[in-house]
């Protein structure tokens, strides 16, 4: 079993005090997103859990606490963006909170588990083709030799962001504009020793010699953990998400980074109310398990084959 923590809320920024308690726990509640009186309990043993996928635009408040992680095989995956606060409000300064951030985290863990995110990609007035290939420039220079690679992907424009991206006046990009940007942006990771992969896009680039990502990686894994996982593509996800299969155990609604683009967030209030209700002591994210509630032990099992890898 593969753990995602979480493409649905930061939780190594916000977060990384519960998770850390339910991992020396042993186990964590996630309450169904299509049915929120269904709560899966889940295991969180090492024997059980083949990798973590940490998901975060910023992931001080857990660096301190990585040897509690050391049981397990993990890596990050680390968005850093060149929006402003207008895009991104709650995300501290990239120059000297972020960055340093990133460059540290892999300092301490290795390049190769720490993947760079520059995502999503949209255009408007102030973001266009000219600023991110600016900007991507300068962030590909001091990211250098601390990543190496770097997953991309253009905004999704859905039904429940619309309301909170309305500001943006966001111009979907044609694909003569995307095929010109990443034209630039595989030409500078180049340079710098990154290269880039994309993330759940219909568009093929492989002539930019640019593949589908697995963000969800199994061979990453593998590599890491020096073992071969029997794991399947993640059939719950879109048909051009390359991730293979995982649990992920964080929420909707409870990202306080407040990125306007974010699909996991409907509303600012409700992210608000849900925030005041966490409890690093309790079993779920937030609030607590009630009279209607029915807690299920979901059935889970390592997938690895633990003869080690020699090559």
């Amino acid at each position: 079993m593969i753990i995602s923590a979480s493409r649905r809320t930061d939780i190594p920024t916000y977060y990384s005090e519960w998770l850390l308690n339910r991992i020396k726990e042993g186990f964590v509640y996630v309450r169904n997103p299509m049915n929120i009186h269904q709560i899966s309990r889940i295991p969180l043993s090492p024997e059980v859990v083949d990798g973590i996928v940490f998901w975060t635009k910023n992931p001080l408040p857990m660096i301190e606490r990585l040897d509690e992680l050391s049981p397990y095989v993990y890596y990050f995956q680390f968005t850093v963006n060149s929006y402003g606060k207008d895009v991104e409000p709650n995300i501290p300064s990239k120059n000297d909170v972020i960055i340093p951030a990133f460059q540290r985290l892999s300092k301490m863990i290795g390049k190769e588990k720490v993947i760079w995110r520059y995502d999503p990609i949209f255009f408007n007035g102030k973001y266009t083709i000219d600023y991110h290939i600016k900007y991507f420039k300068m962030l590909s220079a001091k990211l250098a030799g601390y990543t190496e690679k770097c997953t991309i992907s253009f905004i999704d424009l859905y039904k429940n962001t619309q309301r909170n991206i309305s500001s943006l006046n966001i111009q979907v990009p044609n694909i003569e504009q995307i095929e010109m940007l990443v034209t630039h942006l595989n030409q500078i990771a180049s340079e710098y020793g990154i290269y880039i992969d994309t993330c759940a896009e219909k568009i093929d680039l492989e002539k930019f010699g640019i593949i589908h990502s697995h963000c969800i990686d199994k061979p990453r894994f593998e590599l890491l953990g020096q073992y071969s996982l029997n794991v399947d593509k993640d059939k719950n996800q879109r048909p051009e998400c390359g991730c293979f299969s995982s649990i992920d155990i964080g929420t909707y609604n409870t990202c306080k980074n407040g990125c306007l683009y974010c699909y996991a967030n409907y509303s600012e209030k409700t992210v608000n109310n849900n925030f005041l209700l966490h409890d690093p002591t309790s079993p779920l994210l937030f609030g607590t398990v009630r009279e209607n509630d029915v807690v299920k032990e979901r059935e889970v099992h390592s997938c690895r084959d633990c003869q080690m890898k020699l090559f």
